[in-house]
């Protein structure tokens, strides 16, 4: 298991990676807006590599999320469909869970109460 912090954004948002039986996850600590969104894309495995064609991101430390974050998850969902993988959320909560819920995004990414449930096949 790999494991890498790297931060990215205005001090709003930092990224840990860890890779598991071949299932890239990314810890995501802070908010996720439109200062950071770019960021977190370019710091997302690709949808072709391996790690990157199964995706899980942590959200559970994640404190707010605006529509840049949401079209972040949109790319990255879409991506993966063609390359047969899949983008799994894990720990949406507070905020963040109501603005996915507002967008309907939670009936079309899945969402996890933890990584080690996205974790499971």
């Amino acid at each position: 298991m790999a494991d890498n912090r790297e931060a990215v954004g205005h001090g709003g948002l930092s990224v840990v990676r860890a890779d598991v039986d071949g299932i890239a996850v990314l810890g995501l600590d802070g908010e996720v807006d439109y200062q950071s969104s770019s960021a977190l894309t370019r710091v997302m495995p690709l949808a072709d590599e391996d790690p990157g064609r199964r995706l899980v991101l942590d959200l559970s430390q994640v404190t707010f999320m605006d529509s840049s974050g949401v079209n972040a998850l949109i790319a990255a969902h879409q991506a993966r469909q063609p390359v047969q993988g899949w983008l799994r959320l894990a720990g949406v909560h507070g905020a963040v869970l109501r603005t996915l819920q507002l967008v309907g995004l939670d009936t079309v990414i899945a969402c996890f109460p933890s990584v080690e449930d996205a974790l499971r096949p």
